[in-house]
C-alpha cells in the first residue's frame, strides 16, 4: 500500500504524522480564497490572496517503464513496477519551495513523505531533487551536481553488490554537503572537500545526532555517517546498507 501525505506545514510546527490514503495518486490543494458575499447595493469584495511558502504537498504514483530510461533495466532486484514516483515539495538552497521527485521502492513510500514534511517544516534546505535519469543514471555526474535522489539499479560503491538504491530503499540528500568520505579522509568530488569532516556548519549539511538523522531514525532509517571507516554522510537507508 502507497501513501499520500498532505498537509499545511508551517515553520515550527510541531512534528506531523504521516497518514494513509487510497489512492496512489489523490492529493489534495489548498482552497481557492472565497469572495465575501455582497449586502444589498454593495459590491463584493475579493478576499485577500494567501502569502508566504504554500504548504507541503506529495503525490504518490505509480512508475511507467519510461520514465526510468536509464536508472532500470531487466535484472535489477526490484521491477520497475514495485517502485513508485513520489513527487514532493521541498525547501530550496534559495529559501523557496520547490517542486522535487523521488524514486523508491513502494513499500517506503510513508517513510518518504513522513521525513520530507518535517524537513520541510523545518525549512531545511534542499539544493535540488531530480530523477538520477536526468543524468543518464550516472552516480557520479548526480552528485556532482548535488542532486538529491534514491532509487538507480547499481552496485554498492566498491563491491559488486546490489546498493540499497537500486531496492529502492536508499537516498542521497545534498552530496555534495554530505560527501562520501574514505577511511583516509579523501573524496572523489573536488567540490565537496571543504565538507568532508564532521562536525561542519553550513546550509543543507548533515551532522552526526542532528535532527535530520533523528528524523530518518524514527522511520527506521540508518544514516552512512555512523558507518566505521567510510563515511557516506549524504547516504540514509531502510536496512543501514
Amino acid at each position: 500500500m502507497a501513501f499520500v501525505v498532505l498537509a499545511s506545514v508551517s515553520c515550527g510546527a510541531g512534528e506531523p504524522v504521516a497518514s494513509p490514503a487510497t489512492s496512489d495518486s489523490v492529493h489534495e490543494t489548498p482552497e481557492s480564497p472565497m469572495s465575501v458575499p455582497a449586502s444589498a447595493g454593495q459590491k463584493s469584495t475579493p478576499a485577500p490572496s494567501p502569502t508566504g511558502p504554500p504548504p507541503f504537498s506529495a503525490k504518490v504514483s505509480r512508475v511507467a517503464r519510461d520514465q526510468l530510461p536509464y536508472s532500470w533495466r531487466p535484472g535489477c532486484p526490484v521491477h520497475y513496477r514495485d517502485l513508485r514516483l513520489v513527487t514532493l515539495t521541498y525547501w530550496g538552497f534559495d529559501d523557496k519551495a520547490h517542486t522535487g521527485q523521488l524514486v523508491v521502492r513502494k513499500t517506503v513510500t510513508g517513510d518518504i513523505v513522513t521525513v520530507f514534511k518535517r524537513l520541510y517544516g523545518w525549512r531545511w534546505p534542499i539544493k535540488q531533487m531530480k530523477l538520477v535519469d536526468a543524468y543518464k543514471g550516472d552516480d557520479y555526474d548526480s552528485i556532482d551536481a548535488d542532486n538529491t535522489s534514491a532509487f538507480n539499479c547499481r552496485p554498492a560503491t566498491g563491491s559488486s553488490n546490489w546498493s540499497n538504491h537500486a531496492y529502492g530503499e536508499a537516498i542521497d540528500i545534498n552530496p555534495r554537503e554530505n560527501p562520501y568520505v574514505t577511511a583516509s579522509g579523501s573524496t572523489a568530488h573536488q567540490n565537496a572537500k571543504k565538507f568532508a569532516k564532521r562536525p561542519v556548519s553550513g546550509k543543507g549539511v548533515v551532522n552526526p545526532g542532528d535532527k535530520v538523522v533523528k528524523a530518518f531514525s524514527r522511520v527506521g532509517w540508518e544514516w552512512g555517517g555512523y558507518w566505521s571507516g567510510t563515511k557516506d554522510y549524504q547516504h540514509f537507508s531502510k536496512s543501514g546498507g
